[in-house]
């Protein structure tokens, strides 16, 4: 499971450095692609493959689906960190979360995301109040 917020920087190359705690689950290999409000979401290679096959069950006939698998699939990059535990982030994902140097890596349960760090303090400032004021009937059970 992928957990907490890290803040590594890109270097020149669009490199950056996974969390050490990801390693293990990323290190063989992981896939990189356009996430939800403008981040990049990063998956294993087996929990990309489990989300694939999630797709792969929606209807032909569902234009959002085909939309939506069309944006996410056409986005993704297949990629294996270095030695040192570097992944380059291709540059139409760089320029899609608007990275530059300062970027922001969150664990998000089954997927970490990267974000630009300026852009997640406002998220994170937008949706904190929400967070505090979500009740049962959005999260059933949980508390």
């Amino acid at each position: 499971m992928f957990l907490g917020t890290h803040t590594p920087r890109l270097d020149e190359k669009g490199r950056l450095i996974l969390p050490a705690k990801y390693r293990d689950e990323l290190g063989n290999g992981l896939v990189l692609t356009r996430g939800q409000e403008r981040c990049i979401y990063v998956f294993s290679q087996r929990e990309f493959e489990r989300v694939h096959e999630q797709m792969r069950q929606a209807p032909l006939s569902s234009r959002q689906a085909r939309d939506y698998i069309r944006v996410f699939l056409s986005g993704a990059s297949d990629e294996v960190p270095d030695k040192q535990g570097r992944v380059t982030i291709p540059s139409s994902l760089r320029a899609y979360a608007g990275l530059d140097r300062e970027v922001t890596v969150i664990g998000a349960g089954t997927r970490a995301e990267i974000w630009d760090s300026a852009a997640w303090g406002a998220y994170l400032e937008e949706k904190e109040t929400t967070f505090s004021e979500t009740d049962e009937e959005v999260l059933p059970g949980i508390f």
